[in-house]
């Protein structure tokens, strides 16, 4: 025992190195996150407040979206916050298609959402059903269960992705928030 604790305090991690810092890269996020927050407070007079919902997907989708909050994209810094109540929330981010189960969850969400309020589905699934289209299982895409104003298409999206998605809605003038 005291020879694989020896071991253990003399030898090298196994553990790989951490990829290197890539500028283009971090230009490229604060660009974008500077551009999401002037949006959000142009059209909303404050920072967006998203609520996520997985309607019955595989995960993929969730955790890129939870890739949002590491230290790398650090999006609470842009603005963008992610809240646990639909009461709190501008925009519901919807993963997954809408299982038979999670039909009424997702509508009482989205009613529970407060005015002005945008629904993005997010990944091939929440806007196509993708690979369960057809199953006895599912209703089909989000857009089939609530009014849609963005689909972000990928398997999964990378964050960068649902970025410029979120840009791309606030910065959409022409288009108003849905209300029931």
């Amino acid at each position: 025992m005291r020879n694989l604790f020896l071991d253990g305090l003399l030898k090298k991690a196994l553990t790989e190195d951490g990829p290197g810092a890539d500028p283009a890269a971090s230009a490229e996020l604060a660009d974008l996150g500077g551009r999401l927050d002037r949006a959000a407070k142009r059209r909303l007079g404050r920072s967006l407040s998203i609520r996520v919902v997985d309607a019955g997907s595989c995960n993929g989708c969730e955790l890129e979206i939870n890739a949002l909050s590491n230290a790398f994209y650090d999006l609470e810094r842009f603005g963008l916050r992610f809240v646990a109540s639909p009461r709190h929330a501008d925009v519901l981010l919807v993963t997954g298609p809408v299982t038979k189960n999670m039909r009424e969850a997702l509508e009482r969400t989205w009613v529970a959402t407060p005015d002005p309020k945008w629904v993005i589905a997010a990944g091939d699934c929440a806007c196509t059903g993708g690979l369960f289209a057809g199953s006895y299982a599912c209703e089909g895409p989000v857009a089939a269960v609530v009014p849609v104003d963005l689909h972000i298409h990928g398997c999964p999206p990378s964050p960068n992705q649902l970025l410029g998605g979120l840009i791309s809605l606030l910065d959409d003038a022409s288009r108003g928030p849905r209300s029931r």
